[in-house]
């Protein structure tokens, strides 16, 4: 099967690439990808592929493509997961297809994301024999909003007879694999996080009376110092864990003192235990060290995303698929755990799962920008890569693979 599915995957790669490309010019945040679902939605029409719409607060979409044998038929199905939101961010790449919203871009490649998830849908509709069903799962809102978490609440796992998904798979372009290149590891692959908002309150006055303030600035000033101390006295060193600030807020003028000050910033963890100790700390901390200085801290907690943990069977599924299509010398299957975090998590939760990273830097580049910086595009050099593996994923699993050649 390998040199046609190759072949057939190639004769695809310039609609593909021309796909994401028009996905990248039209990039929509989380709960908003109305144009997006309508692009996913065409395409599935175009394949005959039916799916549910609507899902996850309108722009989620789930595709069902059955198996093609009896036998495969009573099969649960094998679930391929895609995210399709933007990132709130001024595009910076100077592509002629550069995003044309304003302040919103493509800045994580979930635009190829999408391209691949729909490249793979193609492919395996043309198949004459697949021996498992396959569902594709359009999700809107991973970046911060949970719209995994939702997708799983409405149903989304299980085919139209019931059956929920066996397993279910999901990759993510990464710039520090080389593309062609496939990396991931069993067990926690990405952090558990979650943001908070530190509203420090004092009390206002002019600048040049400091002595009639309860000055929030200075008392934030300290909070951030002191947060500091949270993973480096509380968190033993054989753990991982992440405590940043990385917004602060306060004041209108040069010579007033304001009433108030807001910190936001967010926390990384594996363990449940660590991630516990870092929100129970950060409330103390910032509490007692206000109180010191005459403010009051009140701390506001986002819902934040569970730990993305692979599982052990899936993973060694992912690692021998990749192997097989790419070369052991180009699959890294123990990849070291990273801070940043993913709402595939949720699906994990529910089913035996496996997230990967698919390699988009290129070696011979001197720079290759990395993930929501204002610069970076996915690279179209990997959507062939991504699509061989989803492809071999969904008939992985199977007693046999049967007759797969192409319509």
């Amino acid at each position: 099967m390998s040199d046609a599915l190759r072949a057939h995957i190639a004769a695809l790669v310039p609609e593909l690439t021309a796909l994401r490309r028009d996905l990248h010019a039209h990039p929509e945040l989380g709960y908003a990808e109305h144009r997006t679902s309508a692009v996913v939605r065409a395409w599935l029409d175009g394949l005959d592929v039916p799916y549910r719409a609507g899902l996850a607060r309108g722009t989620g979409v789930a595709a069902y493509l059955p198996a093609t044998t009896a036998d495969g038929a009573a099969r649960p199905p094998i679930a391929l997961r895609a995210d399709m939101d933007a990132l709130p961010i001024d595009e910076a790449t100077g592509a002629p297809y550069a995003s044309r919203s304003p302040g919103v871009m493509h800045a994580c490649g979930h635009d190829g994301h999408t391209a691949i998830l729909l490249g793979a849908a193609k492919v395996l509709s043309g198949l004459a024999d697949r021996p498992n069903p396959v569902i594709f799962l359009f999700q809107p809102a991973e970046e911060g909003g949970a719209g995994g978490k939702r997708m799983v609440e409405e149903g989304a796992l299980a085919g139209p007879d019931g059956l929920a998904a066996a397993v279910v798979y999901g990759l993510h372009g990464w710039p520090d694999v080389p593309v062609g290149h496939v990396a991931t590891r069993p067990g926690a692959l990405m952090a558990a996080c979650n943001r908070f908002d530190i509203v420090v309150t004092g009390r206002g006055g002019h600048a040049a009376q400091p002595e009639r303030t309860a000055d929030p600035i200075l008392a934030a000033a300290h909070v951030i110092v002191a947060l500091q101390s949270v993973v480096s006295r509380n968190v033993p060193p054989g753990d991982a864990a992440v405590v940043t600030v990385a917004s602060v807020h306060a004041g209108s003028a040069f010579n007033l003192v304001p009433a108030a000050a807001t910190l936001s910033g967010t926390i990384r963890a594996f363990a449940s235990d660590v991630y516990a100790l870092l929100t129970r700390r950060i409330d103390e901390v910032a509490r007692d060290v206000a109180a010191a200085l005459g403010c009051e801290a009140t701390v506001r907690w986002d819902t934040g995303f569970p730990a993305t943990v692979n599982d052990v069977a899936a993973t060694d599924r992912v690692v021998a698929t990749a192997r097989a299509a790419l070369g052991a010398d180009r699959v890294d299957a123990a990849f070291p755990p990273t801070m940043t975090a993913e709402d595939f998590a949720y699906y994990g939760q529910h089913a035996p799962a496996c997230f990967f990273f698919l390699g988009v830097r290129d070696p011979a580049a001197a720079r290759w920008p990395q993930l929501h910086q204002a610069d970076y595009d996915f690279n179209d050099d990997a959507i062939a890569v991504g699509v061989e593996l989803m492809v071999r994923l969904a008939l992985a699993l199977a007693p046999a693979m049967g007759d797969t050649t192409l319509r």
